[in-house]
């Protein structure tokens, strides 16, 4: 008998946290996560999306597809947006989807996927009207958004990325009560 892994897209946007997806994507594959990267178009300007596909064995899709073309993007079994910016959390939350990342976000609510998002958002932004707003509107939709301070962390660098594994951890635990 031959078992398939689950199908997650993982979205990544223009945070510091993207330039160490190779980490997330290694804790993922550990996990048993079969992932597939879509990125915004400034966040791919900050990584080398080659060497991720080449990590992944899938392209990393940046920006839609022609209509004449065929998706290569398999159907998800689940999403995880890790490194979700401000800009994007509050753009997914008010149905904007100017961007594939973006429009695929969208879908997955409408398709009640289970979604995890791992916001990396300054204490600042965190008090902006909008975000609690937009906090309210996804996880009303079932979205599950860990909170910034659990999962951003400063490096020995002291660069900001996030705590993969927890993330994976609470992903995990999401997919699984969705099984049931």
């Amino acid at each position: 008998m031959t078992t398939t892994s689950p199908c997650l897209y993982v979205i990544a946007t223009a945070a510091p946290p993207v330039l160490r997806l190779t980490e997330l994507l290694d804790e993922l594959a550990a996990s048993g996560w079969d992932s597939w990267v879509i990125t915004t178009p400034a966040a791919a300007t900050w990584i080398d999306t080659e060497a991720l596909a080449a990590h992944t064995g899938h392209p990393v899709r940046v920006q839609p597809r022609l209509p004449h073309e065929q998706d290569p993007l398999p159907k998800a079994d689940a999403v995880l947006a890790a490194p979700l910016t401000f800009n994007t959390l509050n753009k997914w939350a008010s149905g904007i989807s100017d961007t594939l990342a973006l429009g695929l976000l969208n879908e997955a609510l409408g398709l009640r996927l289970p979604i995890t998002a791992a916001p990396v958002v300054k204490a600042a932004l965190q008090r902006h009207p909008a975000y609690g707003v937009s906090l309210r509107t996804l996880r009303r939709c079932g979205v599950q958004v860990l909170d910034p301070d659990a999962v951003t962390v400063r490096t020995a660098d002291d660069v900001t990325s996030q705590d993969w594994p927890t993330i994976v951890e609470a992903l995990n635990r999401q997919f699984s009560n969705a099984l049931e």
